[in-house]
């Protein structure tokens, strides 16, 4: 028996209801993700409808032919329970098939996950602290927008694991963010961005060749968020150094999720991951 739900992908302007059921749930958009996460993969966002009404989404992004992100798995509250859930789930891994899927589960999820298939990779922390505090000047940070794209879609792509211009171009320049690039001798050793939310900034991704680097950028980003407000940084676990960073600025944990994979994911330099880009889009 069948529940009668369709399925179909998102409209440019659904994916903004998307970004409200996952504020519902706590999670925290940015106030311009919608565009951005939809300039990655058109076809990637689907709703369930029933009766034409919206119940059900999830997101299933295509980086490349062989790698996939699934996130902003969301049931409507009082659709919840009746299997419509899984109905979109299975639908979304048919669109990724042959791809290695990644997703940052939350620690609720995690068990539905693993008898999916997929398998622990690390666990990630979001940490909070507040903005406000001056920052030196650094002659060697830039705009990330006076770099050529092309130099910044290079550094990008083995830290994220696939290539993804379509988004990083629409990331780097969604109105009010802060995209800094630390340069060496006309090399680019990091960069930074951070982009207002629902509540307060975040700071993603934060890419560098070393801490030095990334607390240099970090710096810089949380100097712009204004004094008060809050400042969240999605630190990856395996990476000691960020979990350093993140702390030695009174920064707290306050929300986990683990970083999960089905197929073979490409392995991903950690070390040099400071800050997660998204959780919903990896």
């Amino acid at each position: 028996m069948t529940s009668g739900m369709v399925i179909r992908p998102m409209a440019p302007h659904e994916v903004t209801l998307a970004m409200d059921w996952a504020a519902a749930e706590g999670w925290n958009p940015g106030l311009n993700d919608a565009p951005c996460f939809h300039a990655a993969d058109a076809g990637g966002f689907l709703v369930g409808l029933l009766h034409d009404q919206p119940v059900a989404t999830i997101s299933v992004v295509r980086y490349g032919k062989a790698h996939g992100f699934l996130g902003l798995y969301i049931v409507r509250p009082d659709h919840r329970g009746r299997g419509l859930g899984l109905e979109l789930w299975n639908a979304g891994l048919d669109r990724l098939h042959g791809c290695a899927v990644g997703l940052d589960g939350v620690v609720a999820q995690q068990d539905n996950y693993r008898r999916s298939g997929f398998a622990m990779a690390w666990r990630n922390a979001r940490y909070q602290g507040t903005g406000g505090q001056a920052a030196p000047g650094d002659p060697g940070l830039v705009p990330l927008s006076s770099l050529p794209f092309e130099q910044v879609a290079a550094y990008d792509q083995p830290l994220f694991g696939a290539p993804r211009p379509s988004f990083l171009q629409a990331w780097i320049a969604q109105p009010g963010c802060t995209a800094l690039g630390m340069v060496d001798n006309g090399e680019l050793k990091g960069y930074g961005v951070l982009r207002p939310c629902r509540q307060g900034f975040k700071i993603g991704p934060l890419f560098a060749d070393n801490e030095s680097v990334a607390e240099r950028l970090f710096v810089a980003l949380q100097a712009r968020v204004p004094e008060g407000d809050a400042v969240y940084l999605d630190v990856p676990g395996p990476n000691p150094g960020a979990t350093a960073l993140a702390r030695r600025h009174g920064m707290t944990p306050v929300f986990e999720t683990a970083r999960m994979y089905t197929g073979t994911a490409t392995p991903l330099p950690l070390p040099r991951i400071f800050g997660i880009t998204t959780f919903e889009l990896g």
